[in-house]
């Protein structure tokens, strides 16, 4: 059984979460081994992401579920991010077997202190702003870094792309082209020449 934890916090980025969570949720629903989502906030109240999108916590920092995979998504919310949050993405990743970001949230795992002296991913626009912060390197034009149990993603759409590298690598090549077929997911984006 594989237990994935998706943060949420006010104005993340959607698609940061939405993405892996449909990845995550698409694997559990075809493997049917007691695999688990979860969306998990600091408080149980709604949170509002960037765009406008209201969504309900399954459980808060003190009642989530042991975890295999920690999630933490970027968006403008990371500017306003609590001191207790960061305290628990250092404590919680400290415990947990694979620990991932989209976007910006590699900024929030470096704050945590999780991405120190790691190589990482971010959003294009935000590479200076992570790689002035010191003790980390960026690494520019990769889809996704991996470094050890450290998995980091450039920005919204690329999350897509490191949770079903994180499917296959847990769950095999068969498990994740069925993932992939059942989301009908095709990387080449229309207009792509253009």
């Amino acid at each position: 059984m594989t237990t994935y934890g998706l943060l949420i916090f006010e104005d993340a980025e959607e698609l940061d979460f939405v993405g892996p969570w449909e990845v995550f949720g698409t694997s559990a629903a075809l493997r049917e081994a007691g695999d688990r989502t979860v969306l998990i906030a600091e408080r149980p109240d709604p949170v509002r992401a960037v765009k406008g999108m209201r969504v309900l916590p399954d459980h808060t920092f003190d009642d989530h579920p042991p975890l295999d995979v920690l999630l933490v998504p970027g968006g403008d919310g990371r500017h306003q991010i609590s001191p207790e949050t960061l305290t628990w993405i250092a404590k919680t990743a400290a415990g947990t077997p694979w620990v991932t970001s989209v976007c910006t949230g590699s900024i929030l795992l470096h704050q945590a202190g999780v991405a120190k002296n790691r190589r990482v991913a971010t959003h294009h626009a935000s590479e200076e702003e992570l790689e002035a912060r010191g003790d980390v390197t960026v690494v520019r034009g990769e889809r996704w870094v991996v470094d050890g149990n450290l998995i980091t993603s450039q920005g919204v759409s690329a999350g897509i792309d490191m949770s079903l590298w994180l499917v296959d690598h847990l769950h095999g090549r068969d498990h994740f082209k069925q993932v992939r077929g059942y989301m009908q997911y095709d990387p080449a984006p229309p207009y792509a020449d253009e």
